[in-house]
């Protein structure tokens, strides 16, 4: 395997694995404090048990996300030093920040991980929102960092040198809000629809069915509300592509040429020699519409963009596909639950509707992962938009290849691990929570 393509490669899975927990941490809080208030204000003890419950998962995926954010730490100056040379004085700030969010994260899920009995109860589930509003936090910074890749802002590149670096201009870039608000969301739905599908398959298997119920709802009104708030945000997101950064929404599209009247693609399996799209639905003028509000806007295509600057388009395309398909999905069954919930309930006891969730388990991240493609798959060949390229950030040094085939290893364990820890907590269900 070639150098680049293998540091290209582990970052990609070190990003895409640690995106994953990334979401949980940011929302999982949030599901946990709400059910810990329930228990205070009624003193049900099953929102105890679930509380219980679900800070043990949350210990187990902040352990997991702390492992593998720190090994993404490393790898940006281990596998991109010209990057980090340059990109690190002006983007540093988030990265320091998101270091203090995340030690006051661990502090706060120690405290409330070892303060049953121990703390006021009310300072108890503080601890717990703290850890909540201290992920998401978290996430933003990030992502703030992230989204100067897309936008860079806070200095003059002038002659290869980079001057008069603002950090926090370079942190508040043009890009930061709309990426950040679309993240947010996404772990909400992506969160909310894999806890609430769990529990909603416990559900079916009659497993503590009060218990699975209870949490589920919590769970799922977080996860539904997202899923019908994550289209407005997307549209946000396309609108700030197509203006900073065309080849990306172009890639996206599969958008070849440059057209008044563009038409919105819908699947289609790019032919980018032939430069059209075969077996696709097109829908004329919406994506001049969706992207300037004029159906006789001109959308930019990739005829435009000189070929050393286009980024790879049927991955791109792709992912783009499977990100808003599996939206829309979410978001109709989301629009299904608030039926039911106001004038269905019949619906809650009906095998056929539990399933609906059970099945959408897993949507939400794969929806995640193919959005991240889109989001750095999409900005290529650049590593900092339009400033400097990836193949001139990556190290020199050899044998990159098998730094990735350790990784991949070394990620597969934890996986194998996570699963198996997941599973056992929830098998342990009937017996810690007997009567639930």
């Amino acid at each position: 395997m070639d150098d680049f393509i293998a540091a290209r490669s582990q970052m990609a899975l070190s990003l895409g694995f640690h995106i994953i927990f990334s979401c949980i941490g940011m929302v999982m809080p949030f599901f946990m404090a709400i059910a810990h208030f329930y228990w205070l204000k009624t003193k049900d003890p099953v929102y105890k048990n679930i509380t219980k419950a679900w800070s043990k998962g949350v210990a187990i995926f902040f352990a997991t996300g702390a492992v593998s954010g720190t090994v993404l730490s490393f790898e940006l100056g281990l596998l991109w030093p010209t990057f980090m040379k340059h990109a690190g004085p002006i983007f540093g700030m988030p990265f320091s920040l998101e270091g203090t969010a995340f030690f006051i994260e661990a502090i706060a899920l120690g405290f409330f991980l070892y303060g049953w009995e121990r703390f006021n109860p009310w300072f108890h589930w503080i601890t717990g929102v703290v850890v909540g509003i201290s992920g998401i936090v978290s996430g933003i910074l990030v992502v703030a960092a992230n989204s100067w890749m897309n936008s860079p802002a806070g200095f003059d590149f002038v002659n290869g040198q980079y001057l008069n670096i603002d950090p926090m201009k370079a942190m508040f870039n043009a890009a930061w809000f709309e990426q950040a608000l679309h993240m947010s969301i996404a772990a909400f739905a992506a969160t909310g629809f894999a806890v609430a599908g769990v529990h909603a398959i416990m559900i079916i298997r009659k497993r503590n069915v009060k218990f699975h119920y209870m949490a589920f709802r919590i769970a799922i009104v977080f996860g539904a509300v997202a899923a019908i708030l994550q289209p407005f945000s997307g549209d946000l997101s396309a609108k700030d592509v197509a203006k900073r950064q065309p080849a990306k929404l172009a890639a996206m599209e599969a958008h070849f040429k440059t057209e008044k009247f563009s038409p919105l693609i819908i699947g289609g399996i790019p032919d980018t020699l032939a430069k059209q799209v075969n077996y696709a639905i097109k829908i004329p003028g919406l994506l001049s519409f969706m992207t300037y509000e004029d159906f006789n806007a001109e959308v930019k295509g990739l005829d435009q963009i000189p070929k050393k600057n286009q980024p790879p388009v049927a991955i791109t395309h792709y992912a783009f596909q499977v990100m808003v398909g599996f939206g829309v999905l979410m978001m109709g069954i989301a629009v299904l639950y608030f039926i039911a919930l106001i004038k269905m309930k019949k619906w809650f006891g009906k095998v056929w509707f539990l399933k609906l969730f059970a099945w959408a388990t897993p949507i939400g991240f794969i929806a995640v992962e193919a959005g991240w493609t889109v989001t750095e798959v999409g900005r290529q060949p650049w590593i900092i938009q339009g400033v400097m390229r990836t193949v001139d950030a990556v190290t020199p040094m050899p044998g990159i290849h098998y730094s990735f085939y350790l990784f991949t290893a070394v990620y597969l364990s934890l996986s194998v691990m996570v699963v198996f820890m997941l599973y056992r907590q929830i098998k342990m269900v009937p017996k810690l929570y007997e009567g639930s």
